[in-house]
């Protein structure tokens, strides 16, 4: 009998060990939601639900190399990817399409509560019709669904802006250090680590968040981190965040084309350490503003005349000319119709022998249709672009030969080339950026080989900036003009540098931001 006692008690203990084992190495549950997109209130377009392109479920996972298949990040949690959709850059968002998403979002958030953990994944330079501050919007309403024990991580665009509602709901928050951004992957793998770190550890919600808002409104034209002062700006955030009691620390820029009161510079810090946090976003904070004089455009400026005198004269190939006022990858409408008219203009392209030159690109659906039913080597005509920003410039019409087509693309869905003289134009469907070598070679164009190419882009992304041998940027005009004084901002925080250049030193001190559940 006690044989049989003493077994059922060993039994006993087995199953109960068991059973903790199994309790202590059970995954934390992570959701996963957000909308990104920049978005200009100085443009006349506005963003509707498709440009979004959705991606729910565990389709949302393909945004990121680090939660393929055999990741190790994957196995870390069990995930519950909702909704997260990216807009190319564009006007103000109709308010039908923000409430659609973040509404679909938080219905399919609501069918797997409870869960430890989210990422928020967005860019931060959303403005909607009617509604301020919408990443804060958004994420105070999912706050209502998910609760405030959650602990929520979020992952930006260091040109997104950072209110101090945005701050209070999420307890771990970063952004890119680079601009271009060529550590976006990077970033939000950080962000999601961070994350599950904290919930893995049980360590919980960081203890102190530092939160200073920097009254400073630049471009990112001028605030790249492959020039100074941005260069060893930035250079300092990574130290700041290693820093004992520290997790993590970030230096907004913000967006300078929406005229919200929340759009300025930001630094954060966040961690277990008051004196440690406080002294990171301090010290980055004071020394955003101490260099402020010193920023520059990352490439040398001129109006758009000058650029096209300098690039026919030059002897290397490209030479390429950022077209930046309407820069779809900014904000801008993508269909002002101002620089290619003035290129037209000109005497030195309108034979074929001219020097040769690329324009990407101009939406012009109906063109665009005409020479698809005419064909590749046929000659048409038809009027391209100003359907949606027409202030500077109407319509152009443009009459050349059929170079290319080709249909299927994510953006632009046609693309065709029509030979204007020495001049070949891209035509769009729908408005699309011209950032790879492929996108330019797929249309049997070859801008290594072009004399000039025009591009609607403010500083280059890396495969054009490599393969530069000149370049300026155009000061032309568009929804995300370079000019900020010529905005006409109305609701932005005054003073603000630089368009308050002899304001007094701003108040750097950490405003120290409470915890959600506080």
């Amino acid at each position: 009998m006690k044989r049989i006692l003493f077994g059922l008690l060993i039994a006993a203990l087995v199953i109960t060990v068991g059973c903790n084992k199994k309790k202590e190495n059970k995954l934390p549950r992570v959701a996963i939601a957000g909308l990104a997109i920049e978005s200009s209130t100085f443009s006349p377009a506005q963003t509707g639900i498709e440009a979004f392109k959705a991606r729910r479920g565990d389709e949302i996972f393909t945004y990121y190399p680090f939660m393929d298949d055999t990741a190790a990040t994957l196995k870390r949690a069990e995930w519950f990817p909702t909704l997260r959709g990216h807009a190319l850059p564009g006007g103000i968002v109709t308010r039908d399409a923000y409430e659609t998403l973040v509404g679909e979002t938080l219905d399919r958030l609501k069918e797997n509560l409870p869960y430890d953990g989210l990422f928020f994944d967005i860019h931060g330079a959303m403005s909607v019709v009617g509604l301020d501050d919408p990443e804060g919007d958004f994420i105070q309403r999912i706050r209502k669904i998910v609760g405030d024990d959650v602990m929520i991580s979020t992952s930006m665009d260091l040109h997104g802006n950072v209110s101090k509602r945005l701050a209070n709901h999420s307890d771990l928050i970063t952004c890119y250090r680079m601009a271009p951004h060529e550590d976006a992957i990077e970033s939000k793998k950080r962000a999601l680590t961070n994350l599950l770190d904290r919930l893995e550890s049980g360590l919980g919600k960081p203890k102190y968040k530092a939160w200073i808002p920097v009254p400073i409104l630049l471009p990112g034209e001028k605030t790249s981190t492959r020039i100074e002062p941005g260069k060893s700006l930035y250079a300092k955030v990574a130290p700041a965040a290693a820093r004992e009691g520290v997790i993590d620390a970030a230096i907004w820029v913000g967006y300078a084309w929406a005229d919200e009161p929340r759009n300025r510079a930001v630094v954060m810090a966040y961690g277990d350490d008051k004196e440690a946090v406080t002294k990171s976003a301090e010290e980055l904070a004071q020394a955003f503003w101490d260099v402020r004089n010193e920023f520059e455009f990352v490439a040398p400026v001129a109006p758009l005349e000058e650029c096209l005198d300098r690039a026919i004269a030059f002897e290397e190939k490209p030479f390429i000319i950022s077209d930046m006022g309407d820069n779809p990858t900014a904000g801008g409408a993508g269909d002002v119709t101002w620089t290619l008219n003035e290129i037209l203009k000109r005497k030195e392209f309108k034979k074929k022998n001219g020097p040769s030159l690329i324009y990407a690109s101009i939406p012009g659906p109906d063109l665009v249709a005409k020479a698809v039913e005419a064909g590749i080597g046929e000659t048409v005509t038809g009027m391209v672009g100003a359907e949606v920003d027409d202030r500077y410039c109407g319509p152009v019409e443009l009459t050349g030969r059929v170079e290319a087509i080709k249909q299927g693309d994510r953006y632009a869905e046609t693309e065709v080339v029509i030979n204007v003289g020495s001049v070949d134009v891209i035509v769009t469907k729908k408005r699309k950026p011209y950032h790879h070598e492929t996108d330019f070679t797929d249309l049997s164009l070859y801008p290594r080989e072009a004399d000039i190419v025009v591009v609607k882009i403010g500083y280059l992304v890396p495969e054009l900036y490599n393969m530069r041998a000149g370049w300026l940027m155009a000061l032309t005009p568009g929804g995300v003009d370079q000019d900020l004084e010529r905005l006409g901002y109305k609701r932005i925080h005054r003073p603000m540098f630089p368009l308050d250049k002899d304001m007094d030193d701003a108040d750097l001190s950490a405003r120290l931001i409470p915890l959600a559940d506080k």
